[in-house]
């Protein structure tokens, strides 16, 4: 959020006049993106501030002047959705890009600033987020995140039907702490809109709530094959007790059941999640059943944190911040261990595997390398070269750029990233088909 937060804002400083700088020196307006989700991010940028605050001093006795005369903490608008501002990538080389497609929390979990940062949950019109879809395809593209504090949420008002208007359905067993909503386009339709209208280019979203997978939007990933199969489901915490505090709106039954529901519903998929330890009163036994969730599920990504208490929230309303900080630093070591582990094997059930890749660019450790990143959005590693186009047979060979979707064979993995051999260039629908012809002839030998 913050990349393309920063690339709004940019586009609105371009249309009135103001240059980008490459150094901080040369400027004289500076501007600071975080998140405000953790104190730590928070806090790291008000000391950054200080520094800019310094400079401007120095500045100031040499006789040139910095804009502003002091570092204040600006938000941007808890209405809008910038529907109308086409975003100004800040990196020109990359084939990917983010598009927020809404704003806001309506969920007020116990322990996230969020909603009091960001505003109520309000979503861009499906047009124009597939204009900017379009815009981006014809830039060279090739894969886009769609962006939202509860992505999955998603719902477009901007044109009611006159029919009777559908109420929001949540996955089995998970509530909300608000009146069920009712109207507009959800997210299953936008995601169709969008798989239909750009086929070759992939599709991603974060971060969605686990609550708004109904089976529509899970149906509608298994059906696009340039709808990514990675899932981001944010757990926080194993235990029932503890998502209770949390205000989740859902047990840790409810979760397994939608894992359940997931795989089933989309093969292959990876998942990815968030957890927190040392939320207020966590006992030992509440954190041993976020370890246990973590080992049963398996997840390829994982985002963990130490929980750190925010004003405003509910958590500092109504609970303690009682988990010494040294039980929140093992914890977190624990579930970082475990994490690990579960990576590391799940990563091994690619190799041999036939994947697609996106490539990104070369790699950080070896200019001979380059990286990209699979369906499931996990890093893959090949070496630089030229490969045949469409097919391991084609008479046409060309050398892999940035931007190129290559069909490769996992030959080695961690738990971090893949390791492959490059097999041939193709595209998104025909790589599907190859696969679906490959598994037909599977499933007649058998």
């Amino acid at each position: 959020m913050n990349t393309n937060d920063t690339e709004i804002v940019w586009s609105i400083l371009k249309g009135h006049e103001y240059q980008r700088t490459g150094s901080i020196k040369d400027a004289d307006v500076v501007l600071l993106m975080t998140c405000a989700i953790r104190d730590g991010a928070e806090s790291t940028v008000w000391n950054r501030l200080k520094h800019v605050r310094l400079m401007k001093e120095r500045r100031e006795s040499e006789g040139r002047a910095l804009q502003g005369q002091k570092a204040i903490n600006v938000l941007l608008s808890l209405d809008e959705t910038y529907a109308d501002v086409m975003p100004v990538k800040l990196d020109r080389k990359s084939r990917t890009a983010y598009v927020s497609i809404m704003r806001g929390c309506d969920n007020m979990c116990s322990y996230c600033i969020v909603p009091f940062t960001r505003g109520k949950e309000r979503s861009r019109p499906v047009a124009s987020i597939r204009e900017e879809a379009l815009h981006l395809e014809a830039k060279g593209i090739k894969e886009i995140t769609l962006l939202g504090q509860n992505v999955n949420s998603y719902r477009d008002l901007s044109t009611e039907s006159d029919g009777e208007k559908q109420a929001s359905v949540l996955a089995p067993g998970f509530k909300t702490v608000y009146k069920t909503k009712v109207g507009g386009r959800r997210f299953a339709e936008l995601l169709t809109e969008l798989a239909e209208t750009v086929p070759e280019m992939r599709i991603r979203f974060t971060s969605p709530h686990p609550k708004d997978f109904p089976r529509e939007v899970l149906e509608t990933i298994a059906r696009y094959p340039n709808i990514c199969k990675n899932l981001h489901l944010p757990a926080q915490s194993g235990s029932s007790t503890v998502l209770e505090r949390m205000r989740r709106g859902y047990s840790r039954e409810a979760y397994l059941n939608l894992v359940d529901e997931v795989r089933t519903i989309v093969p292959n998929v990876t998942l990815s999640s968030d957890f927190i330890c040392g939320f207020c009163g966590e006992s030992d036994a509440e954190f041993t059943e976020t370890l246990s969730l973590i080992e049963q599920v398996g997840y390829h990504t994982a985002f963990l944190f130490a929980y750190s208490m925010r004003e405003k929230t509910t958590a500092h309303r109504r609970f303690s911040d009682d988990v010494p900080d040294s039980v929140k630093q093992q914890r977190l070591r624990d579930m970082i261990k475990v994490f690990r582990v579960g990576a590391e094997r799940l990563n091994a059930q690619f190799v041999g595997r036939e994947e697609l890749i996106l490539v990104e660019g070369a790699s950080k450790r070896s200019p001979n390398d380059l990286a990209g990143r699979n369906d499931g959005n996990v890093k893959v590693i090949i070496p630089g070269g030229d490969v045949p186009v469409g097919g391991e047979d084609a008479g046409e060979r060309k050398t892999i750029v940035s931007g190129d979707f290559v069909a490769v064979r996992i030959v080695e993995s961690n738990s971090q990233i893949l390791k492959a051999v490059p097999l041939y260039l193709s595209g998104i629908r025909e790589f599907a088909a190859r696969n679906e012809t490959r598994k037909l002839a599977e499933s007649v030998s058998c």
